[in-house]
């Protein structure tokens, strides 16, 4: 399945769960891809921030992870690393726990939901399986996130994807551009830009 071109910058409004902005920055290198962005939102009566940067090689498979968040449980920041087959180390531990994901899912971000629709290029009909190392928005804890995508027939050019989250009861269809950026995330965000 090809994608078009990713645009240098996309920007999400976050709504319903939150209210805030994600505003990111795309990049393509030798070695592959680079996402960097920035969310601020308030969630539950609380405010954070979460700044990112995500390193993916040509197969669109996470090798770094660096994110830094404030909330008014203070300062934090986790560094995330991967050798490509799925086992990571998070702050240079090894965390078997998170053996076999290939992709990181931020909780601040509508974008990384971009990485496994590019990695797996699903056809039509097909589903597949895409746990994620997941970081929480307000203390960056880090935790292993079970879903499953499943695409569906197309809209004219918007892509489909049923998305499961079964750990959030959360279950839903996801709607993509031709580049594969998240056009509409129902109840998180919609994209702006």
């Amino acid at each position: 399945m090809p994608f078009s071109d990713l645009p240098a910058s996309a920007a999400w409004r976050h709504r319903d769960a939150r209210e805030g902005f994600e505003a990111v920055f795309l990049a393509a290198d030798g070695s592959g891809h680079r996402i960097e962005g920035h969310t601020a939102a308030v969630e539950d009566g609380q405010a954070w921030a979460v700044r990112y940067r995500i390193a993916l090689d040509e197969r669109w498979i996470t090798r770094t992870a660096r994110v830094w968040g404030w909330s008014a449980v203070g300062r934090h920041e986790v560094a995330l690393e991967a050798d490509g087959a799925g086992r990571w180390q998070v702050d240079g531990t090894a965390t078997p726990e998170l053996d076999g994901c290939l992709d990181v899912d931020l909780e601040s971000s509508a974008c990384t939901n971009t990485v496994p629709v590019h990695r797996m290029r699903l056809g039509v009909g097909q589903a597949a399986e895409a746990p994620a190392v997941y970081v929480r928005a307000l203390d960056l804890a880090v935790e292993r996130l079970d879903q499953r995508y499943a695409r569906v027939p197309d809209d004219g050019p918007r892509l489909r994807f049923d998305y499961r989250a079964p750990v959030f009861d959360y279950q839903d269809r996801l709607v993509y551009d031709a580049a594969g950026l998240v056009l509409e995330y129902p109840g998180i965000a919609s994209r702006v830009l």
